[in-house]
């Protein structure tokens, strides 16, 4: 990005050489991590269904069926306070220092993650901070791992599906059902 600013600077006459020129190739770009997602429709709703049957922790319950409606990455989910959820007008916004682009984050919410929103609230102390608390203490919330642990426990390996998978999955099956708009899916 910076050459290409570079080279128009030289082609405008501000600068008379680039240079970044060389330093080509000297910087590695990051591998790309792919999370295990399930990527078919009857898969997905048999994941869906497994969660509904998951017996372990309620806060683990609820972030579990809230995952697949959001779209967010594990920490932000896990780490969401009431303080960012507005119930009546269906919105969380997601502070920028919570963001990997630290920038806010405004997601809108279908009736049924308000619905399970509303369901978790129900059963929180009115003095928690986070929506889905630790087992050890309401200070703190679900651990990292949390999330990943339950899908273990429902029968699903690492390599067939990750918390942070859903964010494939839903990208994938969004674009593929040709509905919505790309840039609105992203």
């Amino acid at each position: 990005f910076i050459g290409s600013v570079l080279r128009y600077a030289v082609a405008t006459a501000r600068l008379t050489s680039d240079p970044s020129r060389d330093l080509k190739g000297a910087l590695v770009a990051p591998k790309v991590k792919h999370y295990a997602a399930i990527l078919d429709p009857i898969e997905l709703g048999g994941l869906l269904r497994a969660i509904e049957g998951y017996k372990g922790n309620a806060s683990t319950l609820h972030a579990l069926r809230l995952a697949p409606h959001v779209f967010q990455r594990p920490g932000e989910l896990r780490r969401a306070e009431w303080a960012e959820f507005d119930l009546e007008a269906a919105v969380w916004t997601i502070p920028a220092e919570k963001m990997k682009m630290r920038k806010p984050h405004t997601v809108p919410l279908s009736e049924q993650a308000v619905a399970i929103l509303s369901e978790a609230r129900a059963i929180s102390d009115p003095e928690d901070r986070y929506v889905f608390p630790s087992v050890r203490t309401p200070a703190r919330p679900i651990s990292e791992n949390t999330l990943s642990a339950a899908l273990r426990r429902l029968g699903y390996a690492k390599d067939t599906v990750t918390a942070h998978g859903f964010r494939s999955t839903a990208s994938t099956l969004l674009n593929e059902s040709g509905k919505w708009s790309p840039d609105a899916i992203e």
